[in-house]
Formats: C-alpha cells, structure tokens, sequence
C-alpha cells in the first residue's frame, strides 16, 4: 500500500480544552482521585442536562457496566430472552449472557439501520422480558412504536444510548423518555468522552437503588459517604455479590467539563454533517438518514453506504481511503457473523438481509469536533477518488 504524502486524518479524536486539564489537575490536588464529590457533581449535573427532576443519573465506569447493571436491577437471568439488534457492537447482547439470559438478534429497519420495531413484535416469545434498542450512530430508534410494543406484551425496556447524546426522540431527549432505563457512553470516540465511562438514568427509585449497591461490591453503604464522613462510620454490610463500576473523580472531572460543551459539540457535529453531505452529492452512495420532524441527530457517526452502481467494493474503497491518509472503520460486523453470537443461536446472514446487506456496503467516515473545514474538503476528495473506476 502506498504511503500518503499528507498527514493521516484519524477516524476519530476527542476535543480536550483547557478547562478539562484544569478540572483534572484541581481533582489531582484534591487527594479524592476515585469516586467522590466530582463524581456526584457529574450525576447531578447531567439529571440538570437533561431537564427533568424526576430522573436519577448514576454514574459508571462504562456504559458495558451500566447496561449490566440496567438488567441485574430488572431481574434478568436464566431462562429470561432479551431481544436487541443483530447491528451493535457485542457489549449491547454480552451483558445478557452475563446474567445467564439468552440473547435474541433481530434485523434493523433498512433505512435507520436502528432495531426494526416488526422485527421486535415477531420475536416476542412467553419467555421475553426485555428490549435493549439501540439509537444507531445518533439517530434515535423507533421509540414511540418499541414503547408501543413493550407496554402491550409487559416488557422492560432498556435503551443502549451510547451514541445518543444529546439525541431527540419526538421531541424529546434520549433519556428522559418512557421506558425504565437508559444507558450513555462517554467512550473516547463519543459526542463526549471521559476517557472510559457511562451514566445510568432511571425514574424509577426501586431501581436506582439497587443499581448503586450493585455499582460497588453490593455495599450496603457508598463508600464516598464513608470515607468522607467527619464521625465514625466504618461500619458497612454486603446484601449482594456486586461489581466494581464505579466512575472515578478523574474521569467525572472530564465529564463536568464536557457536559458543558455538549451543545456546541452538536452544533459543530450538525455542521461537519451537512458539509459531508454536500460534498458527497452526487456519488453512489447512499448517504445516512436523517432525523425525522421532531427529532435530532447526535452524530455520533457518519456511515455511508455504497450502491450496486458503485465501481468498487467496499474494502477496496476503504483501502483506497487509507492509501490517501483518511481514516476510517466499519460499524458494525454484525454480531450474527461473529463466532461466539453464530455459534450459540445458529444464526446464518439470511435471517437478518437488512443488516447483512448494510454491511457488506458500509463505512463509517471521520466525524468529530477537531476537524476542520480543509479536513471535510480532503475527505470528499478522497471519497470521490476511490470511487472512480
């Protein structure tokens, strides 16, 4: 492959200022470097974020976690079914093997590439207990009609927002919506990062109260309230075998900072968008969708996806891409192509043609704050040189 003479343009890169090096130095003085008082800062400050009082954030080490603990809190395990897409990264499906329940893929509305709400309704057996949609690339799924669904067969929902912030869903954001708990990301590649980490929101106490025990060892008490305390207060019970997912204060320091940045970050993410799309008119490529009325796209991806007329396949294209410095990816390989996922269920790529054939044509370009005008510019003209016969 030949070596580009320019600099490589990264898939991805996360925007760090000033003021989130100096929230991170102000926590290293501090001496509370683990879970403390910026961690509950960021909880509250991302339930403000959100807008509705009635909501509880908890804040975790990953959004993996939160997911984990999203369906540990419902009661998910052996004999249960949780229905999710087929098109995720394999975290949305592990958590319920965690749990000893069984994962149901099903295939994504062509268009969207989010979970199909048809899809969903065919699959629903006496065993279901759950849906774990996934808002793809920023885009919101079909949430009124999985409601719709979950209501009238009693299932719980669990929302992968990992790509969905500040994502609108009818007129509302990711998070605050009706079902029982959402899960964000703040990865590094995310609309906002805090290196590794994710927040749990839930209306429901029953549940916010369980996942917090569940977040560290099952600890009858926080230990931020023990540690803290100015009177003795050692003492402490262990009611369940639970897990380290706590978020620390210098991944919350990074959080406060960036939750503050969120909305010029979609701006930003609107505009680089639309140049994106501008300058890929006219190709053979069927560019991402956008959000309906009343909705809004994070853009936490920009996927595009290459037609029959296209010249190239698909990995030619990409290595086209690479050889002239732009960096790109593929979300996702299905997870019914994947080893483990195939084997158990004994799924083939006709059961789900929606999310097969998407793949076979997809690829994700560079989206993110850090680039530039000139970087779109150098994207387009490399899409439209790999392109050419």
């Amino acid at each position: 492959m030949t070596v580009p003479a320019t600099p490589f343009l990264p898939f991805a890169l996360p925007e760090i200022g000033d003021e989130e090096i100096a929230e991170v130095v102000d926590t290293l003085k501090s001496g509370w470097v683990t879970t403390g008082p910026k961690a509950k800062r960021f909880e509250a400050a991302f339930t403000e974020f959100l807008g509705d009082a009635s909501l509880e954030s908890i804040a975790v080490n990953s959004a993996t976690a939160g997911l984990h603990l999203a369906l540990e809190a419902l009661g998910i395990g052996p004999g249960d079914e949780v229905i999710t897409t087929t098109h995720t990264f394999t975290a949305t499906a592990e958590v319920v093997r965690y749990l000893g329940a069984d994962v149901v893929l099903v295939d994504v509305d062509p268009d969207t590439l989010c979970i199909a709400p048809w899809a969903i309704e065919e699959a629903i057996t006496p065993r279901t207990k759950a849906i774990i949609p996934v808002h793809y690339a920023g885009l919101a799924a079909d949430m009124p009609a999985i409601l719709a669904i979950a209501k009238k067969h009693g299932l719980k929902v669990v929302e992968d927002a990992a790509h969905a912030l500040p994502t609108l869903s009818a007129g509302k954001l990711v998070g605050t919506l009706d079902s029982d708990i959402t899960v964000f990301s703040f990865y590094a590649n995310k609309t906002m990062t805090t290196g590794e980490g994710g927040m749990i929101v839930t209306r429901h106490p029953e549940l916010a109260r369980r996942m917090k025990v569940m977040r560290l060892h099952g600890m009858s008490r926080d230990a931020f309230d023990r540690f803290t305390a100015t009177v003795p207060s050692w003492y402490y019970e262990i009611v369940a075998p639970g897990f380290k997912y706590n978020l620390t204060d210098i991944a919350a320091a990074l959080g406060l900072q960036q939750l503050k940045r969120i909305d010029g970050f979609q701006k930003r993410r609107v505009e680089l968008a639309d140049a994106l799309d501008a300058g890929l008119a006219g190709l053979p490529l069927i560019l991402p969708p956008r959000a309906p009325a009343g909705g809004q796209h994070s853009w936490h991806l920009y996927v595009v996806r290459l037609t029959d007329d296209a010249k190239v396949s698909r990995d030619q294209f990409i290595e086209r891409l690479f050889a002239q410095g732009i960096g790109v990816s593929v979300h996702y390989i299905p997870l019914h192509l994947q080893p483990y996922w195939r084997d158990r269920y004994k799924l083939t790529p006709q059961q789900f043609p929606h999310s097969q054939r998407a793949f076979e044509r997809m690829v994700s370009l560079p989206l993110y704050t850090r680039m530039t005008d000139a970087d779109v510019a150098r994207v387009c003209a490399a899409v439209r040189a790999a392109l050419a016969a």
